[in-house]
């Protein structure tokens, strides 16, 4: 079975300058109905060898995904003036660090989240907090610069080591969760889950990619239990 323009793929590149360069021109194979896919160079793709192509990438690109380790310290949680604090980070291997090192933008989202425990039922979600922050170096200028965004403040800041940026931009420190008198007796644990988005792919790709995960890795990790208030 050859691709044919007249359905999903016609309006996936419909208006683009893709299909009027090769229409009707013998050299690419495509007539005026658009009888088959071709790519420049005289390689016809049938549906059958796209499917191939499109599943070889995804397992390529989880392989790479799974690969990356990374791990989670904490999350430590303690009371005081009546507020929840945590501390927690993120400790990265040697080959993404040394991605980092050469030049690749890396994002992650951090996710602290609060939940109530139940015996019965699934604990209960009950507050969050989220930060995304990012992080870049430039190796010809010796550079090292991170944001981190909580959705209302962004913040940028530049380093003049590759040391002090991660810790700055991989770690919380006494980070103010809630007041203990919002929340009703029971026991908690505090979520900590981080996303390393994946590198956004050429447009034209992207189209078929969607099937394919978002992020290079997604962990999470949670703390013991703690109580509140009288059970």
């Amino acid at each position: 079975m050859k691709i044919n323009f007249s359905g999903e793929v016609k309006r996936l590149f419909k208006g683009r300058s893709m299909i009027s360069k090769y229409r009707n021109n013998p050299a690419y194979g495509i007539t005026g109905a658009g009888e088959k896919f071709v790519i420049p160079g005289s390689t016809v793709f049938t549906a059958l060898q796209f499917l191939h192509f499109l599943i070889i990438i995804g397992f390529l690109l989880c392989a790479v995904s799974s690969s990356v380790a990374a791990e989670i310290t904490g999350p430590e949680v303690k009371m005081q003036e009546n507020e929840i604090h945590a501390t927690t980070s993120l400790l990265l291997d040697d080959k993404y660090l040394q991605e980092i090192r050469n030049g690749i933008k890396k994002e992650f989202r951090f996710y602290i989240d609060i939940f109530r425990v139940w015996n019965l039922w699934p604990d209960e979600f009950v507050s969050s907090k989220s930060f995304t922050r990012t992080l870049r170096s430039d190796p010809v200028k010796t550079e090292f610069i991170a944001t981190s965004s909580d959705g209302n403040t962004q913040i940028k800041k530049r380093f003049k080591s590759f040391e002090s940026m991660l810790k700055w931009a991989l770690s919380f420190d006494d980070l103010k969760l809630a007041n203990v008198r919002d929340l009703e007796p029971g026991a908690y644990f505090v979520r900590v889950t981080v996303e390393s988005k994946i590198r956004h792919l050429p447009p034209v790709i992207g189209y078929f990619m969607i099937f394919l995960p978002e992020n290079e890795f997604k962990i999470r990790k949670d703390s013991s239990f703690f109580s509140l208030g009288a059970r």
